[in-house]
């Protein structure tokens, strides 16, 4: 399992059994992601695939790629608006990913993307924003990235004005 998914895993757990956030990162993970800063996604996904959770940023917020992925962690197990929390017992049946990013790129057109390498975000003058990952299941076309996106913003693609951005991640499971 990469550095990045014991994180998040040890992360969540530790918060759900004790309620408070971890502070002592295991050496080895913690020398494994020394120095980098990234946004990054945590995922949180039944056996079966179906989706329990999931938040990430876009750029570093945090100071580190540890801290990025530790608070997200917490947050897509227990702050995900779509779902109840998750539970301790719950743990042991999820898998986990974590999406570190690439910093996003403005582009002109959609035929600049590609859902199954680029991730992207829908953004308008008002500030409402939608973020879809790339390679999900389910998208299939640039068309269905784009509408997705901005539902998730609240943009109807049909008659307002929006921009593109694109970006690339490095995908972790279990």
């Amino acid at each position: 399992m990469s550095p990045h998914v014991r994180l998040a895993r040890l992360s969540l757990e530790h918060y759900l059994r004790y309620h408070r956030p971890l502070t002592q990162v295991p050496p080895d993970i913690a020398e494994a992601l020394k120095g980098q800063r990234a946004g990054a996604f945590v995922s949180i996904h039944t056996r079966e695939g179906d989706l329990r959770g999931c938040i990430g940023t876009l750029s570093p917020c945090r100071e580190n790629l540890v801290e990025e992925i530790l608070c997200n962690a917490i947050s897509a197990g227990t702050q995900d608006y779509r779902f109840v929390p998750v539970s301790l017992p719950e743990m042991e049946d999820l898998a986990i990913k974590v999406d570190v990013l690439s910093e996003p790129e403005d582009i002109r057109s959609a035929e600049e993307l590609d859902p199954r390498r680029y991730g992207v975000i829908v953004y308008n003058t008002e500030g409402r924003r939608g973020v879809l990952l790339p390679d999900l299941e389910g998208v299939d076309s640039v068309d269905d990235q784009i509408r997705i996106a901005c539902r998730k913003a609240g943009i109807d693609p049909r008659g307002e004005r929006y921009k593109l951005q694109r970006f690339t991640v490095e995908r972790f499971r279990e």
